[in-house]
């Protein structure tokens, strides 16, 4: 289910941009600030050095786990 995945990244304040966290669906291989951070942020010659201060961390979840818990506990 493409909901129970994700790429999350969470960038700090960098220059004159405040932080942000970006959310976005893409595979494991391609979770990292290039493929999630849209629209980047910072001139192209700023993006190296922000993307190597975003943490990118992939999450999987199962939603029919969390919703029969959710059942369950709601009973």
């Amino acid at each position: 289910n493409s909901e129970d995945v994700r790429c999350k990244c969470i960038c700090p304040p960098y220059k004159d941009h405040s932080g942000h966290i970006y959310n976005k669906n893409v595979s494991q291989k391609d979770c990292d600030c290039l493929h999630v951070v849209e629209p980047m942020p910072v001139p192209g010659p700023d993006v190296e050095a922000y993307c190597l201060r975003c943490e990118c961390k992939y999450e999987e979840r199962s939603s029919v786990t969390i919703k029969v818990s959710s059942g369950i506990l709601l009973a």
